[in-house]
């Protein structure tokens, strides 16, 4: 049976990629997965760039931004996991990786995109 914060994060991660969708991103892979690592999203923008996506939820932000979320041990596996599937997809082109706080609103989702969140 799914927890509230599974389905919130579920939630979370669909309005993502509905958002990034309608900037013009191109879904390249959902929850990516290698060794221990997971890639909430993988986008592409043109030929030429491809976007690493962490996608937090949270229900409110009473313990800290969703953003904040985001450990020097979550960005080591996010490095080792983009290495990987770049490889797979033969990938030459620029890298960037993004994390997008996501908490429920009135209107569905209140989305905060950090575009070049750490490197």
């Amino acid at each position: 049976m799914a927890t509230a914060a599974h389905t919130l994060g579920q939630a979370g991660e669909d309005a993502a990629a509905a958002y990034l969708n309608s900037l013009g991103y191109e879904l390249v892979q959902r929850s990516y997965r290698y060794r221990r690592a997971e890639v909430d999203l993988v986008v592409r923008q043109g030929t030429t760039l491809l976007v690493f996506v962490e996608v937090k939820a949270r229900s409110s932000s009473q313990f800290g931004y969703p953003e904040t979320f985001v450990t020097a041990r979550k960005q080591q596996l996010f490095r080792l996991a983009a290495e990987q599937l770049q490889e797979e997809l033969n990938w030459t082109g620029d890298i960037r990786f993004d994390i997008l706080a996501v908490m429920p609103s009135t209107t569905g989702f209140r989305i905060e995109h950090f575009e070049d969140a750490f490197y």
